[in-house]
């Protein structure tokens, strides 16, 4: 909500006061510059890079080797994994029958977004993107559904609202997730608070189930979706932060590790150590089926430990 007694002002291109156009690389990109933080948001894949209160750093991180290139997902930053997540096998029988394609995490993470307005305040930033999943989009998915996302910059964090309305006649199941990246000087040195004794699915162990004991450390690759969606933190040798989901009772926690963080495309070799993800998700069981009308709101405070 907005920190000033005045409701932010809806703006047009022109009017706008701490927004500008930008072109990076190949893709459009919208830059705030306001006096309480920066931010970068994409237009392909709703994506932001880039977050950065004032006197601070970017609270997520960037793969320096990311590129810029039209249909192709960039690492690092919020990737938007919608509609369905991860690999569409794995995905709920429901959620995967309406699946065309054996490509992961969804066609919203390279889909070019479409700006639906912007307002501004002296101490905040509001911008909301849209996409609407309709025929276009007929080669890779089946169904009409459109999803609203929308970011609020402060000074007390970020904040993401990804709403899926189903505008089919029919009900629909999907999966999501808010993709985040965070960085750390020492990913050995890091731990995640806030899952202990929540039960999980280990990836890298057949999919089995597991029960988390205490804080989350890691050693080595890291593939888990955890059941549970409560607020969490992140505690690195520098920083802690804070994330707190809507619409989620699932949360995805990933590391590369160094076997395959030699595999993985714009990701250096050594990269696993300096970051690591922990996604507001609904995977797994906790996929959603909204019927004909219905909406559903996943979303993420990312504020300070």
């Amino acid at each position: 909500m907005p920190e000033s007694s005045k409701p932010p002002l809806s703006l047009s291109p022109g009017q706008w006061s701490f927004i500008r156009w930008n072109t990076i690389g190949q893709l459009e990109a919208l830059e705030i510059h306001h006096p309480l933080f920066e931010a970068t948001l994409f237009l392909q894949g709703a994506h932001l890079t880039r977050f950065i209160p004032k006197s601070d750093e970017n609270w997520l991180w960037m793969s320096p080797t990311a590129r810029f290139e039209p249909g192709r997902a960039i690492r690092g930053g919020i990737p938007i994994c919608w509609p369905w997540f991860g690999d569409p096998a794995r995905n709920a029988p429901e959620v995967r029958k309406r699946i065309k394609t054996q490509g992961p995490h969804g066609l919203g993470r390279t889909a070019v977004w479409k700006l639906e307005d912007v307002c501004e305040s002296a101490h905040e930033v509001e911008i909301s993107l849209s996409l609407d999943a309709n025929q276009d989009f007929d080669n890779v998915w089946h169904g009409h559904a459109l999803a609203l996302l929308t970011f609020n910059f402060s000074v007390r964090g970020c904040q993401l609202a990804l709403t899926t309305t189903n505008l089919g006649s029919e009900p629909l199941a999907f999966s999501q997730a808010l993709h985040t990246y965070l960085p750390t000087s020492d990913i050995k040195g890091t731990r995640i608070l806030g899952l202990g004794f929540a039960h999980y699915i280990d990836t890298l162990k057949n999919w089995e189930y597991c029960t988390q004991d205490g804080p989350v450390y890691f050693d080595g690759e890291t593939d888990r979706i955890y059941e549970n969606g409560d607020p969490l933190t992140v505690v690195t040798p520098a920083t802690s932060r804070k994330l707190t989901a809507i619409g989620s009772d699932s949360t995805v926690v990933w590391n590369p590790g160094p076997k395959k963080a030699l595999k993985l495309s714009d990701f250096p070799d050594t990269a696993w150590q300096t970051m690591l993800c922990v996604e507001t998700a609904n995977a797994a069981s906790d996929y959603r089926v909204l019927n004909s009308g219905q909406s559903h709101t996943l979303g993420v405070l990312i504020g300070r430990g």
